[in-house]
């Protein structure tokens, strides 16, 4: 007997992002806190009955105009949407500084951060942390923050050539309020008619249409006010 449950994937194509193999779609937001972002709320999961394709498949938007967000209603196709891709190439590993601490090594890459602001509270940040990290508590704390930071562009590990301790994401596309897609659970993304991008446990993906290193977020809905209204 085979396994005929269909393989978690998304598809980049020039209009939307297309998910296969019934990946869950559910609502977050991120609780703030004295002006810094403290927390992950997550709300209902998204009902996609009425937007599945034939095949099964789900079509996102990614040009941000959709009157249908987070779902795809081709309107990519009337505002001529350019969703080149333009991501940083190389790998985590190859594109990302260390930063060695006691008991722990910060990974940093600079080219794939949203700017989701789990990094900083306060008048501290993962930078200044790290020099403190032999206090535990210190470490503890700063290990929280970066496990939130959903592009992963922060990541730790024990030593240096160890793996990166990564949070227990399930598989899943959260919709974030008036930001990105955050996918967990290192789901496959593709360029369609191009190379699979580094399949890594968590990332963000643009969907308001604006991002310089399309697929992926780089904070650009921020400043382009995107909403999903």
């Amino acid at each position: 007997m085979t396994d005929d449950t269909p393989t978690p994937r998304i598809t980049v194509t020039g209009g939307p992002l297309i998910v296969s193999g019934g990946v869950p779609l559910v609502r977050a937001s991120i609780r703030v806190e004295e002006k810094h972002s403290a927390d992950w709320e997550f709300g209902a999961a998204i009902d996609t009955a009425e937007h599945v394709q034939d095949n099964g498949d789900v079509w996102l938007c990614r040009c941000g105009h959709s009157k249908t967000k987070p779902f795809c209603d081709l309107t990519h196709r009337e505002i001529g949407f350019d969703g080149t891709p333009n991501a940083p190439a190389g790998t985590y590993a190859e594109r990302s500084e260390s930063m060695p601490g006691t008991g722990v090594v910060v990974g940093d890459d600079r080219s794939i951060c949203e700017h989701a602001g789990f990094c900083a509270k306060h008048r501290d940040n993962v930078w200044k942390m790290v020099s403190r990290t032999d206090d535990e508590a210190v470490r503890q704390e700063m290990t929280a923050m970066i496990d939130r930071c959903p592009s992963g562009a922060l990541t730790h590990r024990q030593a240096p050539d160890a793996e990166n301790d990564e949070p227990d994401y399930p598989v899943r596309i959260a919709v974030v309020d008036n930001a990105s897609y955050w996918v967990t659970g290192s789901v496959p993304v593709e360029i369609k008619g191009g190379e699979p991008m580094e399949a890594r446990p968590r990332m963000t993906l643009c969907r308001c249409g604006e991002s310089g290193i399309k697929p992926l977020c780089d904070g650009s809905h921020k400043k382009a006010g995107f909403t999903d209204s």
